[in-house]
């Protein structure tokens, strides 16, 4: 990359593919926010680069991060190139240029206790969301290749790609319907050796990690039923089919109306904080920030 500039003006189509990157933090994000393939947002990207002769982008093994020069041209381009953007579409210069929808995923129990409810007053101020769930590192995964604006994990991630806030934390707590506390003389490890076990998945890691820092122990069983979904593991131990460890969140109502009751009330009870991450070259669109700043005030103030 030289210093010297080339001559002749600079290209809008190449101008509003780089402020799409700068904003997504990702060339495949902006690739979709433009509606071009991702090799001719690249091609555009070093055309400017070299127009300029300004590295504009340092490439990260997933996303990019804006450089100083990235900075000030976005400063001067963005405000000039919304308003040309509300024109060609027909509308005035105060109206605001729509915007996508915000792309938001996170694991599905979660989303649908915790966080579908408390979007609603986002929608009065125009956001579109498109939720999609599943597990968390599938999830960061296809944050880092800009599929994703916003996931809400619950593993921190790794690396420099992505950046991320502590979102809300769970405690884990472990439960069974009224007729099998009956039938438990003991709460403790060798207690409930035999009871039929309901499990996420056949190595049992949520109740492995619950037998570990409750009863420091390893839990060593095979599981009776095997779901891999909470709300579905809840269902079938207020059904009467054996104990599981579930988030409190997921089963307060069931809790407070008796079909459920703890086996165990320790003092440390096991908990697993839950983040909320996004690109770290992301500069987010307004309803991504809005969406992003909304959930983080919703937790704290819970």
């Amino acid at each position: 990359m030289t210093d010297r500039k080339s001559d002749g003006p600079l290209d809008l189509a190449q101008l509003r593919t780089f402020l799409a990157v700068y904003r997504a933090g990702s060339l495949t994000a902006a690739a979709r926010l433009v509606g071009l393939s991702q090799p001719t947002v690249t091609t555009q990207l070093r055309a400017l680069e070299d127009h300029m002769g300004r590295q504009l982008f340092e490439r990260l093994p997933r996303g990019v991060t804006p450089t100083p020069a990235a900075d000030d041209l976005a400063a001067r381009l963005a405000a000039p190139m919304d308003a040309l953007d509300a024109i060609a579409g027909g509308g005035a210069l105060e109206e605001a240029v729509p915007e996508p929808p915000v792309l938001l995923a996170g694991p599905a129990e979660f989303l649908a206790a915790v966080v579908a409810h408390s979007l609603a007053p986002l929608y009065d101020k125009g956001v579109r969301l498109r939720i999609s769930t599943g597990l968390s590192d599938d999830l960061l995964a296809g944050l880092r290749a800009g599929r994703y604006d916003l996931v809400v994990s619950t593993t921190r991630p790794r690396g420099r790609a992505l950046v991320s806030e502590p979102l809300a934390d769970e405690d884990f707590v472990l439960v069974a319907a009224p007729a099998w506390i009956d039938r438990i003389d003991h709460a403790t490890s060798d207690g409930l050796a035999g009871v039929p076990l309901i499990a996420y998945a056949d190595d049992l890691p949520i109740l492995r990690r619950y037998w570990r820092h409750v009863f420091d122990t390893r839990l060593v069983a095979e599981p009776a039923l095997v779901i891999p979904d909470l709300r579905a593991i809840k269902s079938a131990t207020v059904a009467g089919l054996g104990i599981t460890v579930l988030p409190r969140y997921l089963c307060t109502n069931e809790l407070a109306d008796g079909s459920l009751r703890l086996v165990l009330d320790p003092e440390d009870a096991p908990i697993n904080t839950a983040f909320l991450a996004q690109r770290s070259g992301a500069h987010p669109l307004p309803h991504v920030a809005l969406v992003r700043d909304h959930l983080l005030r919703v937790s704290r103030s819970c």
